[in-house]
């Protein structure tokens, strides 16, 4: 099964020295499942042909927001509704989570109570808490039509999201681990307007292990199951 891994931004070039860029985390993330992949760098409008090039496509984080004015993203939505209509399934990470919800009918907006970064307990349906590094502010407030809760916390109440057997969403970083986030802390403490206790607290949780291999887990079932429906169909 080919997977598509459509690249909404890039990692810093510090990061990316050190633990590679966002789609080498996603092959890694999802290494042992059979799958192969085709990058697509949609930030800079490299995009697939069609939305069946690939068996499934995964959407990644960027350091735009959603409601951006940005070229790629009203063509990364046409793509989603069209991937949507045509049961290709799609998984999605922080930005990707977020455009997805987008693009079908819901409403992303600076959460006004603040930053979610580091490690952070999510209680998913099916999996109990599950502990993911988050880096973000946006968050989907109003679900589109078709789309399930299926794990949320204190801070962030539409944390990950199904939508039938065609998107499986989340809002946190199953493809960040503990020395990444650290990394992106060493980097971005004492600027924008993050603040220093929690970017603090976020380095010391840094040496904590966090749960994405039961992320992996479930995309990759997901990825498969989706597959076999869309067959059956």
């Amino acid at each position: 099964m080919k997977i598509g891994i459509l690249t909404c931004g890039h990692a810093a070039p510090e990061v990316e020295e050190k633990f590679g860029d966002y789609p080498g985390m996603f092959h890694d993330l999802l290494d042992g499942n059979g799958f192969t992949f085709e990058d697509y760098d949609v930030e800079n409008l490299q995009f697939p042909a069609s939305v069946h090039a690939c068996d499934g496509w995964l959407l990644t984080g960027s350091r735009h927001g959603a409601y951006d004015d940005r070229p790629f993203i009203p063509l990364l939505e046409t793509f989603i509704q069209q991937a949507y209509a045509e049961h290709v399934p799609m998984v999605g990470v922080c930005f990707g989570h977020q455009i997805i919800a987008q693009a079908l009918g819901g409403h992303v907006e600076k959460f006004n109570g603040g930053w979610a970064i580091g490690l952070n307990d999510y209680n998913f349906e099916d999996l109990g808490t599950v502990k993911l590094n988050a880096w973000h502010q946006d968050q989907v407030i109003r679900l589109p039509e078709g789309a399930k809760t299926i794990a949320s916390n204190d801070f962030c109440e539409n944390a990950a999201l199904v939508y039938d057997t065609r998107a499986y969403t989340v809002q946190p970083h199953p493809e960040f681990g503990g020395p990444v986030i650290g990394e992106y802390v060493r980097l971005r403490k004492g600027s924008a307007d993050y603040p220093d206790d929690l970017m603090d607290r976020a380095a010391q949780n840094a040496v904590q292990g966090a749960d994405n291999h039961l992320l992996g887990a479930k995309f990759a079932e997901f990825f498969k199951q989706s597959r076999e429906a869309a067959n059956a169909k």
